[in-house]
């Protein structure tokens, strides 16, 4: 199976070239490699030029576009001007960050999940970082959740949801419409992939009000809203993000944000995430 990598990247100099050299020395490697450089101030379109020269399946695209980095829009435009610059010839496609390091065999082992049902959507592992001089598990989200920076996605299934979105929640939409559209979402435990740079480390202030807005615009409902936001709150090691997170539920709502789900699709994921809830209390 071929795959394809978009890269979108921003600022990532201290990264870019370890990303790039995990994925030139994977086991199966990529038919092609996308790096999008949006509007990097630092050397990061000269890594991946470097990388370029060597290695004919990368190509830098750039991209301007303003510095501010709230979660969702910003990577994912860089993500769809990716998509620009690549054909149809693959079977699966990959979004992942500018700050990981794959092991050498994490490719063949989510080509190996795609060939073995043909129903699998979406593979992925799980993202580790480092404290206190150990690697552990970046601990966000459950373990059937595949984290946004890593996403692999087959062909048919990418095109079925409608692609990614380019506001917070992409990263929840795109595994409830699988899951609305009866593909299978499939995480790997074995495969450890290092995270250079913890999620939000760069988000500012407003970014915490986003994560209540993509709990309305995902169709959740305020009470599942409640629940899913204490957990996260608690899970960040941050309480008090609980009520920013309620903040930008109502304000959403008051402003009647776009929604990434249809009606039918919300109704789908309230009762979803009910279920999910209820076998977690049993």
């Amino acid at each position: 199976m071929k795959y394809y990598i978009i890269i979108p990247a921003y600022n990532e100099e201290a990264f870019m070239a370890e990303t790039l050299q995990s994925l030139v020395e994977q086991t199966v490697l990529p038919s092609k490699i996308i790096v999008v450089n949006d509007s990097s101030t630092d050397s990061t379109p000269q890594i991946i030029t470097q990388f370029s020269q060597k290695y004919p399946f990368i190509s830098l695209v750039n991209k301007v576009s303003a510095a501010i980095h709230l979660p969702g829009s910003k990577v994912i435009q860089a993500f769809q001007e990716g998509e620009k610059n690549i054909d149809n010839h693959y079977d699966i496609i990959v979004k992942v960050d500018a700050d990981l390091i794959f092991p050498s065999n994490y490719f063949e082992t989510i080509i190996k999940h795609f060939k073995s049902d043909t129903t699998i959507g979406m593979v992925g592992g799980f993202c580790y970082i480092k404290k206190n001089n150990d690697w552990v598990l970046e601990n966000l989200t459950d373990k059937d959740h595949i984290r946004g920076a890593l996403k692999a996605y087959r062909k048919e299934a990418f095109k079925q949801i409608g692609g990614l979105k380019p506001q917070m929640g992409w990263d929840t939409a795109d595994e409830l419409l699988c899951k609305f559209y009866n593909w299978k979402v499939v995480t790997d435990e074995s495969l450890h992939v290092k995270h250079l740079k913890p999620t939000g480390a760069s988000y500012n202030k407003a970014a915490r009000y986003k994560q209540g807005e993509a709990f309305y615009t995902l169709g959740y409902g305020f009470v599942i809203t409640s629940i899913a936001s204490l957990k996260l709150a608690l899970r960040k090691g941050k309480p008090l993000l609980f009520i920013d997170y309620i903040k930008g539920f109502w304000k959403a709502k008051r402003e009647n944000k776009t929604m990434l789900v249809s009606e039918e699709q919300a109704k789908f994921v309230r009762k979803y995430r009910l279920q999910k809830m209820k076998q977690k209390l049993i």
